[in-house]
């Protein structure tokens, strides 16, 4: 289904937690609003049904913090009846006891956060002592055999010394890195991400856009001459960036939500689902919030 702007709507990504065991000072928490509600894993297989018959196939899990949720073996297990593709974001505390069981669960890939390997940094920008089960997160997730392990590194200063070196970390793990702009709705692009990106683009051997938002992924050569890549992630005032996303949002309350940026046109689905709507009701709420949709950066 495509919306009013002839996007196509092809993925949903939806919180499942607004709690996190970390304090990080920038946090957006998906541009949602404070909600006391959280959905069953049922309820979360009602929707992807639902988005299934829309013609939606991609689904990633976000939070809060994702693997905080008791039963997210038994969400992601849900979710890979009805959907393609199956990621989670997480910022990677949890992660290294649980890598083979979500892989065994039906999870194909994973998004882990990391903005510093340097551990006073991360201290600083996390609140917590936590860096080493992250880094032993993200080496389980690659032996656990989800791939890709995306590493996403806010750019949150442009010390390009620091965010080279977590680069490097990232790939001597196996991972990829995803370097991206700090979202801080009504700012200015953040000079950061240009001058990181400007440093990353002039020792680049190669260069190619993905679909999705346009986004370039460089190729460098690592310390022992390997080529890697490391992927750009430039969401603020990019026409690029709203006129390809292909994404519905919903957030841990149930609220079908048409953009990160803002909460114009909110759509409620569990209300309607936990008083026993029918498929075709619940169908129409999602095209409505489909129909909201329109290009933030425009």
């Amino acid at each position: 289904m495509k919306d009013s702007y002839g996007r196509p709507v092809k993925s949903i990504r939806i919180s499942v937690t607004e709690d996190c065991n970390l304090n990080c000072f920038y946090c957006h928490n998906e541009g949602q609003l404070p909600s006391k509600t959280i959905m069953s894993p049922e309820e979360i297989e009602q929707i992807l049904s639902i988005a299934e018959m829309l013609g939606i196939r991609d689904v990633k899990f976000t939070g809060g913090e994702p693997l905080l949720r008791e039963d997210i073996i038994d969400i992601i297990r849900r979710a890979s009846k009805h959907m393609k593709d199956v990621s989670l974001t997480t910022n990677g505390t949890l992660l290294a006891p649980m890598a083979k069981k979500l892989y065994d669960a039906g999870l194909n890939r994973i998004n882990v956060s990391l903005d510093s390997s340097d551990r006073e940094k991360y201290k600083k920008i996390t609140g917590k002592d936590m860096l080493d089960k992250v880094l032993d997160g993200i080496s389980a997730a690659v032996e656990a055999g989800l791939y890709p392990v995306k590493v996403n590194i806010v750019a949150l200063s442009d010390d390009i010394e620091d965010m080279m070196k977590t680069v490097k970390d990232v790939w001597r793990m196996g991972a990829m890195p995803q370097i991206i702009e700090l979202v801080n709705v009504g700012e200015t692009t953040s000079p950061n991400i240009l001058r990181i990106e400007k440093f990353i683009a002039s020792r680049a051997i190669k260069v190619r856009e993905r679909n999705m938002h346009r986004r370039k992924i460089y190729t460098l050569k690592d310390d022992n001459g390997c080529p890697r890549e490391v992927e750009i992630v430039r969401p603020m005032h990019n026409t690029e960036f709203c006129a390809n996303c292909t994404r519905i949002r919903v957030t841990s309350g149930g609220m079908l939500k048409p953009c990160l940026m803002h909460n114009q046109g909110l759509v409620d689905i569990l209300t309607p689902l936990r008083k026993g709507a029918g498929r075709e009701e619940l169908v129409m709420l999602f095209k409505k919030a489909i129909m909201n949709r329109f290009p933030y950066w425009r």
